[in-house]
């Protein structure tokens, strides 16, 4: 394997000892910008070492996870730093979860402990009788929120409600003003991060990614994005999926710049952080750039300081097109697309060259990645011929957590083979073309079927369920969901009724958009069912 060609200003140790570090350098600078509320980096390092003590004292250890069940807000880097810090495994489950879906990861990865917001607390306590939820620490949004807001808030965000019951109020977890919390011997290569992924097969598992992954891929991006000390980044990608984390929580620890977080998109809320904070770089959504130019009034704000905007097709595609009219109405911004990577590697395993952009690729591997194109024998393929992706780095994964055959799956000799199709032009540059798993994507994010049926089959009216992805113009691809009904007569079938308690009981995009009644799924001899007739 080829060493990444990084050096690294720090040299090789965590992401906090990184914050740490900062903290030190330059202690009243603003590591973060939350609606107008500015927490310096001595601020966040000194909450996260709170932070860590408070996890100490109920005996969160080294190699104990805690899960993550909030949106962007600041205490989500206060708990993201403060739980590695002791040499704990920070899990980011989706704040889009419902019960099934939190308490099936919760309960998987065994969590010691739960930083949940305050409106997801009832999701927390619904599902005491399957998982241990006796530390929970409730987050309020609006607690780090300025008195006077100079862009707007959005109402759940402001809302100040009550604790909880049964759980700590995550603002008394972190008010020690002098914390001294142990400091554990860590080495670059234990685990550090659990991200759930649907991987290549089955339900969602956890990929173990170390300190040595998260500080590589954040250099990787570092180098390729040219982040610098003194930017200004606007992170408004959900922070919890792994390329938000990137640009919203480690680049911060990394680079010494400075993070202006919202919680969620809101156009107007964008156009206002990026005039009035002097925003430089953002992490976009195609669909963000449409939605602030549409914003009413949004010629009038002064973009002039935002020299560089990398997107991401999600959910409508980032063309050259679109890319010229964002650029032309943010005053010349460079607009171009992310790249390629996985879970699996902490992303940013490929990259567009911001000074060489080719449209219609996505781009070419970053520092010390290698990547091939290989055919169904697992031999390379030459140049201009598509075959499955397969990548190799100081970021790939460790494996699936209590996982063993998956991992063996999807690791081989240290590549991971990515279930993608893709092929290579003669400049080194990638275009990703399918993939050959099952996994489907709604609006980009990941689902795989059983993650969808695992939970239809819990409806009292359903005998068996199987689920495809089918094509989508504005969400790329969809649910489709092929139900046996308990009841022979398929027409007394409440499929409505069923779409509703679908709506109540998992994330919205997992939500079945066409349903599909049949008297029997067809399956194999051994009864797996053929998904490849469903979908033909």
């Amino acid at each position: 394997m080829n060493p990444p060609s990084i050096d690294y200003p720090f040299g090789e140790q965590p992401l906090h000892e990184y914050l740490r570090e900062h903290a030190r350098r330059q202690p009243g600078k603003a590591a973060l910008i939350w609606y107008g509320r500015a927490i310096s980096y001595a601020e966040l390092d000194r909450l996260s070492d709170a932070f860590a003590q408070t996890l100490h004292r109920i005996g969160v250890g080294k190699g104990d996870r805690v899960a993550l069940f909030l949106q962007n807000c600041p205490q989500y880097l206060i708990a993201h730093f403060g739980i590695q810090k002791l040499g704990a495994i920070v899990s980011p489950c989706s704040p889009m979860f419902k019960a099934h879906e939190f308490a099936y990861q919760v309960g998987d990865l065994g969590a010691k402990a739960i930083v949940a917001a305050d409106h997801l607390v009832p999701i927390v306590l619904s599902v005491s009788d399957k998982v241990d939820v006796s530390h929970v620490y409730s987050v309020r949004y609006s607690d780090f929120l300025p008195e006077q807001p100079p862009v707007r808030v959005p109402d759940e965000v402001a809302q100040r409600r009550p604790v909880p019951e049964g759980t700590v109020d995550f603002a008394e977890a972190v008010a020690d003003p002098a914390p001294k919390p142990p400091r554990p011997v860590l080495a670059m290569d234990d685990v550090a991060l659990m991200t759930y992924t649907s991987g290549t097969t089955g339900m969602p598992k956890g990929a173990m990614l170390s300190y040595r992954n998260a500080l590589y891929k954040t250099a990787v991006g570092a180098q390729m994005f040219r982040i610098r000390n003194e930017d200004t980044m606007l992170a408004v990608a959900p922070v919890y999926h792994i390329a938000g984390m990137i640009c919203g929580v480690t680049l911060l620890a990394y680079t010494g710049a400075t993070i202006v977080l919202l919680n969620r998109m809101d156009a107007l809320a964008v156009l206002q952080s990026i005039e009035r904070f002097g925003v430089s770089w953002w992490y976009a959504m195609a669909p963000m750039l449409v939605a602030a130019m549409n914003e009413p009034g949004a010629g009038k704000f002064d973009l002039r300081t935002l020299h560089t905007t990398m997107g991401t097709s999600f959910g409508i595609k980032l063309t050259e097109e679109l890319a010229k009219k964002w650029s032309a109405f943010a005053n010349g911004c460079l607009v171009y697309e992310a790249g390629y990577g996985l879970s699996e590697t902490h992303t940013n395993d490929v990259l567009m060259p911001r000074d060489a952009v080719r449209w219609g690729t996505n781009g070419v591997p970053g520092p010390g990645v290698e990547l091939k194109i290989i055919d169904e024998d697992g031999q390379s393929l030459p140049v201009g011929q598509a075959g499955q992706i397969v990548v190799r780095s100081a970021g790939v994964f460790h494996g699936y957590w209590n996982r063993p055959e998956a991992t063996a799956e999807v690791l081989k000799d240290g590549w991971v083979h990515t279930g993608d199709i893709g092929k290579l032009d003669e400049a080194g540059y990638l275009s990703f073309i399918g993939r050959t798993k099952e996994m489907i994507k709604v609006s980009g994010f990941s689902v795989f079927p059983e993650e969808v049926e695992a939970i239809l089959i819990l409806h009292p009216a359903v005998r068996q369920v199987a689920v495809i992805g089918v094509p989508d113009e504005g969400k790329g691809e969809v649910i489709k969901a092929f139900i046996v009904p308990e009841a022979p007569d398929l027409s007394a079938f409440d499929s409505e009724g069923l779409l509703a308690w679908a709506k109540e009981n998992m994330s919205h995009y997992k939500v079945p958009r066409q349903l599909a009644l049949l008297d029997a799924l067809p399956a194999t001899g051994t009864g797996k069912v053929l998904r490849r007739l469903l979908r033909e």
